[in-house]
Protein backbone atom coordinates (compact mmCIF):
# COMPACT_ATOMS: atom_id res chain seq x y z
CA UNK A 1 0.00 0.00 0.00
CA UNK A 2 2.86 2.25 0.75
CA UNK A 3 4.25 1.76 -2.66
CA UNK A 4 0.53 2.84 -4.27
CA UNK A 5 0.11 5.61 -2.42
CA UNK A 6 3.60 7.40 -3.17
CA UNK A 7 1.95 8.05 -6.43
CA UNK A 8 -1.12 9.46 -4.31
CA UNK A 9 1.06 11.55 -1.95
CA UNK A 10 -0.57 15.64 -2.47
CA UNK A 11 3.26 16.84 -1.22
CA UNK A 12 4.67 15.09 -4.32
CA UNK A 13 1.89 16.31 -6.51
CA UNK A 14 2.55 19.82 -5.34
CA UNK A 15 6.64 19.34 -5.84
CA UNK A 16 5.77 18.27 -9.30
CA UNK A 17 3.32 20.72 -10.05
CA UNK A 18 5.67 23.19 -9.10
CA UNK A 19 8.54 21.95 -11.47
CA UNK A 20 6.26 21.55 -15.30
CA UNK A 21 5.40 25.06 -13.94
CA UNK A 22 9.48 25.82 -13.52
CA UNK A 23 10.49 23.97 -16.51
CA UNK A 24 7.17 24.86 -19.21
CA UNK A 25 8.60 26.77 -22.35
CA UNK A 26 5.19 26.92 -24.14
CA UNK A 27 1.85 25.56 -25.17
CA UNK A 28 1.42 22.13 -25.72
CA UNK A 29 -1.58 20.17 -26.32
CA UNK A 30 -0.85 16.16 -24.94
CA UNK A 31 -3.23 13.34 -25.84
CA UNK A 32 -3.47 10.83 -23.44
CA UNK A 33 -4.25 7.67 -25.56
CA UNK A 34 -6.31 5.81 -22.88
CA UNK A 35 -9.62 6.11 -21.24
CA UNK A 36 -8.79 4.81 -18.14
CA UNK A 37 -6.40 8.35 -17.81
CA UNK A 38 -9.10 9.88 -18.66
CA UNK A 39 -11.06 9.18 -15.96
CA UNK A 40 -8.05 9.65 -13.70
CA UNK A 41 -7.55 13.21 -14.91
CA UNK A 42 -11.13 14.18 -14.11
CA UNK A 43 -11.43 12.44 -11.09
CA UNK A 44 -7.91 14.11 -9.87
CA UNK A 45 -8.88 17.75 -11.20
CA UNK A 46 -5.00 17.65 -12.81
CA UNK A 47 -6.69 19.56 -16.00
CA UNK A 48 -7.26 22.45 -13.87
CA UNK A 49 -4.44 22.19 -12.12
CA UNK A 50 -1.58 22.84 -14.81
CA UNK A 51 -0.35 25.88 -16.02
CA UNK A 52 -2.30 27.56 -18.86
CA UNK A 53 -1.09 26.72 -22.10
CA UNK A 54 -0.54 22.76 -21.52
CA UNK A 55 -3.94 21.16 -22.27
CA UNK A 56 -5.19 17.62 -22.49
CA UNK A 57 -6.55 15.95 -25.37
CA UNK A 58 -8.75 12.75 -24.72
CA UNK A 59 -7.75 10.17 -27.30
CA UNK A 60 -9.59 6.80 -28.60
CA UNK A 61 -8.62 4.81 -25.70
CA UNK A 62 -12.08 3.50 -24.67
CA UNK A 63 -12.84 0.39 -26.33
CA UNK A 64 -16.43 0.23 -25.34
CA UNK A 65 -16.39 4.18 -26.83
CA UNK A 66 -15.01 2.87 -30.20
CA UNK A 67 -16.90 -0.17 -30.77
CA UNK A 68 -19.14 -0.12 -33.43
CA UNK A 69 -22.79 -0.48 -33.37
CA UNK A 70 -22.77 -3.19 -36.25
CA UNK A 71 -20.61 -5.40 -33.33
CA UNK A 72 -23.39 -4.37 -30.86
CA UNK A 73 -26.41 -5.34 -33.34
CA UNK A 74 -24.61 -8.99 -33.95
CA UNK A 75 -24.49 -9.73 -30.24
CA UNK A 76 -27.87 -8.66 -29.82
CA UNK A 77 -28.74 -11.20 -32.94
CA UNK A 78 -26.62 -13.65 -31.23
CA UNK A 79 -28.43 -13.05 -27.69
CA UNK A 80 -31.56 -13.56 -29.18
CA UNK A 81 -31.33 -16.83 -31.08
CA UNK A 82 -32.65 -20.00 -29.27
CA UNK A 83 -30.91 -21.76 -26.89
CA UNK A 84 -27.90 -19.32 -26.54
CA UNK A 85 -26.34 -17.41 -23.50
CA UNK A 86 -24.30 -14.35 -24.04
CA UNK A 87 -21.01 -13.58 -21.50
CA UNK A 88 -20.13 -9.94 -21.59
CA UNK A 89 -18.26 -6.98 -19.28
CA UNK A 90 -21.33 -5.19 -17.41
CA UNK A 91 -20.20 -2.01 -19.41
CA UNK A 92 -21.09 -3.67 -22.82
CA UNK A 93 -24.41 -4.05 -21.22
CA UNK A 94 -25.85 0.28 -22.16
CA UNK A 95 -23.77 0.22 -25.59
CA UNK A 96 -26.15 1.66 -27.94
CA UNK A 97 -26.51 -0.46 -31.58
CA UNK A 98 -29.40 0.66 -34.04
CA UNK A 99 -31.10 -2.43 -32.58
CA UNK A 100 -30.99 -0.81 -28.89
CA UNK A 101 -28.61 -2.41 -26.28
CA UNK A 102 -27.38 -6.15 -24.57
CA UNK A 103 -29.95 -4.44 -21.54
CA UNK A 104 -32.67 -4.19 -23.64
CA UNK A 105 -32.30 -7.58 -24.60
CA UNK A 106 -31.84 -8.58 -21.62
CA UNK A 107 -35.22 -7.23 -20.37
CA UNK A 108 -36.82 -8.95 -23.46
CA UNK A 109 -36.15 -12.51 -22.48
CA UNK A 110 -32.39 -12.92 -23.98
CA UNK A 111 -29.84 -14.99 -21.83
CA UNK A 112 -27.18 -12.24 -21.23
CA UNK A 113 -25.00 -12.41 -18.62
CA UNK A 114 -22.44 -10.60 -16.60
CA UNK A 115 -19.05 -12.48 -16.46
CA UNK A 116 -15.72 -10.83 -14.79
CA UNK A 117 -13.16 -13.12 -17.00
CA UNK A 118 -13.25 -14.56 -20.53
CA UNK A 119 -12.70 -17.66 -19.06
CA UNK A 120 -15.87 -17.32 -16.95
CA UNK A 121 -17.38 -17.62 -19.86
CA UNK A 122 -15.50 -21.36 -20.61
CA UNK A 123 -16.76 -22.16 -17.59
CA UNK A 124 -20.34 -21.46 -18.53
CA UNK A 125 -19.83 -23.60 -21.76
CA UNK A 126 -18.39 -26.48 -19.72
CA UNK A 127 -21.64 -26.22 -17.52
CA UNK A 128 -24.17 -25.72 -19.90
CA UNK A 129 -23.27 -28.07 -22.98
CA UNK A 130 -26.59 -28.28 -24.02
CA UNK A 131 -26.54 -24.21 -24.52
CA UNK A 132 -24.64 -22.43 -27.34
CA UNK A 133 -21.81 -19.75 -25.50
CA UNK A 134 -20.66 -16.76 -27.11
CA UNK A 135 -18.68 -14.45 -25.37
CA UNK A 136 -18.47 -10.88 -26.40
CA UNK A 137 -14.81 -9.20 -25.85
CA UNK A 138 -13.91 -6.09 -26.38
CA UNK A 139 -10.50 -4.73 -25.98
CA UNK A 140 -7.08 -3.07 -27.12
CA UNK A 141 -4.09 -5.22 -27.26
CA UNK A 142 -4.29 -5.33 -22.66
CA UNK A 143 -7.62 -7.72 -23.14
CA UNK A 144 -6.51 -9.93 -26.36
CA UNK A 145 -4.46 -12.49 -24.50
CA UNK A 146 -7.06 -13.21 -21.76
CA UNK A 147 -9.42 -13.68 -24.52
CA UNK A 148 -7.55 -15.68 -26.93
CA UNK A 149 -6.30 -17.75 -23.67
CA UNK A 150 -10.13 -18.52 -23.53
CA UNK A 151 -9.98 -20.32 -27.30
CA UNK A 152 -7.01 -21.90 -26.38
CA UNK A 153 -8.87 -23.48 -22.73
CA UNK A 154 -12.04 -24.62 -24.86
CA UNK A 155 -9.88 -25.83 -27.69
CA UNK A 156 -7.80 -28.21 -25.30
CA UNK A 157 -11.33 -28.81 -23.64
CA UNK A 158 -12.86 -29.84 -26.99
CA UNK A 159 -16.07 -27.49 -26.10
CA UNK A 160 -17.55 -27.64 -29.34
CA UNK A 161 -20.49 -25.06 -27.79
CA UNK A 162 -18.44 -22.14 -26.89
CA UNK A 163 -17.12 -18.88 -29.65
CA UNK A 164 -16.18 -15.55 -29.26
CA UNK A 165 -17.82 -12.51 -30.85
CA UNK A 166 -14.73 -10.39 -30.55
CA UNK A 167 -14.08 -6.43 -31.52
CA UNK A 168 -9.92 -6.26 -30.89
CA UNK A 169 -8.27 -3.25 -31.26
CA UNK A 170 -4.64 -1.62 -31.78
CA UNK A 171 -3.54 1.70 -30.72
CA UNK A 172 -0.24 2.20 -32.66
CA UNK A 173 -2.74 2.15 -35.64
CA UNK A 174 -5.16 4.71 -34.63
CA UNK A 175 -2.45 6.95 -34.20
CA UNK A 176 -0.98 7.27 -37.37
CA UNK A 177 -4.46 7.97 -38.37
CA UNK A 178 -5.16 10.54 -35.74
CA UNK A 179 -1.29 11.99 -37.16
CA UNK A 180 -1.73 11.82 -40.71
CA UNK A 181 -5.41 13.67 -40.86
CA UNK A 182 -5.32 17.33 -41.94
CA UNK A 183 -5.11 19.80 -39.30
CA UNK A 184 -3.68 17.78 -36.49
CA UNK A 185 -3.38 19.55 -33.49
CA UNK A 186 -1.40 17.11 -30.95
CA UNK A 187 1.99 18.12 -30.00
CA UNK A 188 2.83 15.02 -27.48
CA UNK A 189 0.71 11.89 -25.96
CA UNK A 190 1.20 9.99 -22.54
CA UNK A 191 1.03 6.31 -23.70
CA UNK A 192 -1.57 3.60 -22.19
CA UNK A 193 0.76 1.88 -19.22
CA UNK A 194 -1.94 -1.41 -19.42
CA UNK A 195 -1.04 -1.62 -22.94
CA UNK A 196 2.79 -0.90 -21.92
CA UNK A 197 2.78 -4.63 -19.67
CA UNK A 198 1.60 -6.38 -22.32
CA UNK A 199 3.51 -5.05 -25.80
CA UNK A 200 6.23 -3.44 -24.30
CA UNK A 201 7.29 0.29 -25.29
CA UNK A 202 8.82 -0.09 -28.66
CA UNK A 203 5.18 -0.30 -29.89
CA UNK A 204 5.35 3.58 -29.93
CA UNK A 205 8.53 4.17 -30.85
CA UNK A 206 7.72 5.59 -34.35
CA UNK A 207 5.93 8.81 -33.06
CA UNK A 208 9.21 10.70 -32.31
CA UNK A 209 10.86 9.05 -35.11
CA UNK A 210 8.16 9.60 -37.94
CA UNK A 211 6.02 12.17 -36.66
CA UNK A 212 8.35 14.17 -34.47
CA UNK A 213 5.80 13.89 -31.25
CA UNK A 214 7.53 12.66 -27.56
CA UNK A 215 5.73 10.03 -25.91
CA UNK A 216 5.49 8.96 -21.99
CA UNK A 217 4.11 5.70 -21.39
CA UNK A 218 2.15 6.37 -17.69
CA UNK A 219 0.67 4.70 -14.90
CA UNK A 220 -2.64 5.58 -13.98
CA UNK A 221 -2.42 7.52 -10.45
CA UNK A 222 -2.73 11.02 -10.06
CA UNK A 223 1.28 11.85 -10.04
CA UNK A 224 1.92 9.26 -12.38
CA UNK A 225 0.28 11.27 -14.87
CA UNK A 226 2.02 14.71 -13.73
CA UNK A 227 5.43 13.00 -13.72
CA UNK A 228 4.53 12.12 -17.50
CA UNK A 229 3.47 15.87 -18.00
CA UNK A 230 6.95 16.61 -16.59
CA UNK A 231 8.89 14.34 -18.53
CA UNK A 232 6.98 16.00 -21.43
CA UNK A 233 7.96 19.76 -20.75
CA UNK A 234 11.65 18.71 -20.27
CA UNK A 235 11.93 17.73 -23.72
CA UNK A 236 10.19 20.22 -24.71
CA UNK A 237 12.36 22.65 -22.77
CA UNK A 238 15.69 20.67 -23.42
CA UNK A 239 14.28 20.03 -27.36
CA UNK A 240 13.91 16.91 -27.60
CA UNK A 241 11.75 14.30 -29.00
CA UNK A 242 11.76 10.56 -27.70
CA UNK A 243 9.95 7.84 -26.13
CA UNK A 244 10.36 7.69 -22.55
CA UNK A 245 8.42 5.32 -19.69
CA UNK A 246 7.38 6.83 -16.51
CA UNK A 247 5.87 3.43 -15.47
CA UNK A 248 8.53 1.79 -15.28
CA UNK A 249 7.61 -0.46 -11.82
CA UNK A 250 5.32 -2.06 -14.50
CA UNK A 251 6.35 -2.10 -18.04
CA UNK A 252 9.36 -3.61 -19.77
CA UNK A 253 10.94 -2.80 -23.10
CA UNK A 254 9.74 -6.16 -24.59
CA UNK A 255 6.41 -6.49 -22.79
CA UNK A 256 4.90 -9.75 -21.60
CA UNK A 257 6.45 -12.56 -24.16
CA UNK A 258 3.94 -14.83 -23.10
CA UNK A 259 1.10 -12.56 -23.75
CA UNK A 260 2.45 -11.72 -26.75
CA UNK A 261 2.63 -15.40 -28.01
CA UNK A 262 -1.14 -15.98 -27.01
CA UNK A 263 -1.80 -13.03 -29.44
CA UNK A 264 0.01 -14.11 -32.28
CA UNK A 265 -0.90 -18.10 -31.99
CA UNK A 266 -4.32 -16.99 -31.82
CA UNK A 267 -5.47 -13.77 -33.73
CA UNK A 268 -4.30 -11.60 -37.05
CA UNK A 269 -4.16 -8.75 -37.86
CA UNK A 270 -7.14 -7.65 -39.89
CA UNK A 271 -8.90 -4.17 -41.19
CA UNK A 272 -11.06 -2.49 -38.31
CA UNK A 273 -14.41 0.13 -37.75
CA UNK A 274 -13.89 2.32 -35.37
CA UNK A 275 -16.73 3.94 -33.74
CA UNK A 276 -17.08 7.24 -34.75
CA UNK A 277 -13.71 7.25 -36.95
CA UNK A 278 -14.26 4.90 -39.55
CA UNK A 279 -12.37 2.01 -40.82
CA UNK A 280 -8.85 1.77 -39.88
CA UNK A 281 -6.15 -0.84 -42.46
CA UNK A 282 -4.67 -2.97 -40.19
CA UNK A 283 -6.16 -1.64 -37.02
CA UNK A 284 -7.55 -4.94 -35.33
CA UNK A 285 -7.33 -8.46 -34.23
CA UNK A 286 -9.23 -11.38 -36.17
CA UNK A 287 -9.13 -14.80 -35.11
CA UNK A 288 -6.74 -16.70 -37.19
CA UNK A 289 -8.40 -19.25 -39.43
CA UNK A 290 -6.90 -22.30 -37.25
CA UNK A 291 -9.43 -21.44 -34.65
CA UNK A 292 -12.64 -20.70 -37.05
CA UNK A 293 -14.67 -23.02 -35.31
CA UNK A 294 -14.69 -20.67 -31.96
CA UNK A 295 -14.84 -17.35 -34.03
CA UNK A 296 -18.72 -16.25 -33.86
CA UNK A 297 -18.64 -14.13 -36.59
CA UNK A 298 -17.43 -17.08 -39.15
CA UNK A 299 -19.89 -19.71 -37.31
CA UNK A 300 -22.89 -17.77 -37.37
CA UNK A 301 -22.42 -15.36 -40.41
CA UNK A 302 -25.89 -16.31 -42.14
CA UNK A 303 -27.56 -15.04 -39.32
CA UNK A 304 -25.97 -11.93 -38.21
CA UNK A 305 -26.52 -8.31 -39.68
CA UNK A 306 -24.12 -6.79 -41.78
CA UNK A 307 -24.58 -3.88 -41.47
CA UNK A 308 -25.76 -0.91 -39.25
CA UNK A 309 -27.13 2.68 -39.44
CA UNK A 310 -24.78 5.43 -39.10
CA UNK A 311 -23.52 5.70 -35.57
CA UNK A 312 -23.75 9.25 -33.95
CA UNK A 313 -26.34 11.40 -36.53
CA UNK A 314 -25.85 15.12 -35.67
CA UNK A 315 -24.26 14.77 -32.59
CA UNK A 316 -19.88 15.56 -31.89
CA UNK A 317 -19.25 11.33 -30.84
CA UNK A 318 -16.66 11.31 -33.94
CA UNK A 319 -15.21 14.38 -33.24
CA UNK A 320 -14.63 13.92 -29.22
CA UNK A 321 -12.81 10.18 -29.30
CA UNK A 322 -10.20 11.99 -32.38
CA UNK A 323 -9.34 14.88 -29.85
CA UNK A 324 -10.71 17.55 -32.05
CA UNK A 325 -13.40 18.49 -29.55
CA UNK A 326 -14.77 18.61 -26.34
CA UNK A 327 -17.65 16.74 -24.65
CA UNK A 328 -18.81 20.02 -23.65
CA UNK A 329 -18.79 21.34 -27.16
CA UNK A 330 -21.91 18.93 -27.58
CA UNK A 331 -25.71 20.04 -27.57
CA UNK A 332 -26.54 16.62 -26.11
CA UNK A 333 -24.06 16.65 -23.14
CA UNK A 334 -25.38 16.43 -19.38
CA UNK A 335 -29.28 17.47 -21.09
CA UNK A 336 -30.63 14.21 -23.36
CA UNK A 337 -27.09 12.17 -23.21
CA UNK A 338 -26.37 11.18 -19.65
CA UNK A 339 -24.52 7.93 -18.76
CA UNK A 340 -28.14 6.26 -17.56
CA UNK A 341 -29.48 7.04 -21.12
CA UNK A 342 -26.39 7.82 -23.19
CA UNK A 343 -26.86 8.66 -26.90
CA UNK A 344 -23.49 8.11 -27.91
CA UNK A 345 -20.51 6.05 -26.84
CA UNK A 346 -18.05 8.38 -25.21
CA UNK A 347 -21.09 8.43 -22.63
CA UNK A 348 -21.58 4.69 -21.94
CA UNK A 349 -18.17 3.79 -20.14
CA UNK A 350 -16.87 5.15 -17.26
CA UNK A 351 -13.80 5.69 -19.20
CA UNK A 352 -15.36 7.28 -22.27
CA UNK A 353 -14.74 11.46 -21.87
CA UNK A 354 -18.12 12.30 -21.98
CA UNK A 355 -18.51 9.93 -19.19
CA UNK A 356 -16.15 11.29 -17.42
CA UNK A 357 -16.65 14.60 -17.31
CA UNK A 358 -20.37 14.43 -16.49
CA UNK A 359 -19.61 12.64 -13.53
CA UNK A 360 -16.58 14.82 -12.42
CA UNK A 361 -17.75 18.01 -13.45
CA UNK A 362 -21.13 18.71 -13.84
CA UNK A 363 -21.08 22.21 -15.65
CA UNK A 364 -23.77 23.10 -17.58
CA UNK A 365 -23.66 22.93 -21.48
CA UNK A 366 -22.34 26.06 -22.89
CA UNK A 367 -20.63 27.31 -19.89
CA UNK A 368 -17.14 26.15 -20.46
CA UNK A 369 -17.66 25.03 -24.29
CA UNK A 370 -14.71 24.52 -26.12
CA UNK A 371 -13.86 24.63 -30.03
Amino acid sequence: MKFVDEYRDPAQAQRLLAAIRRRSAGPMRIMEICGGHTHAIYKSGLDQLLPEGITFLHGPGCPVCVTPALRIDQAIALAEGPGRIVATYGDMLRVPGARGSLRQAQARGADVRIVYSSLDAVDLAARFKDREVVFFGVGFETTAPANGMSILRAARLGLENFSVLGNHVLVPPVLRFLLDAPGTEIDAFIGPGHVGTVVGSQDYAFLPRDYGRPVVIAGFEPNDLLEAVLMLVRQQAEGRCALEVQYRRAVREEGSPVAREVMRQVFEVVDQEWRGIGRIPASGLGIRQEYAAYDALRRYAGELPEESPADVGEYVCGAVVQGAKSPLSCPAFGVGCTPEHPFGPGMVSSEGACAALYHYRRTSPGKEAQP
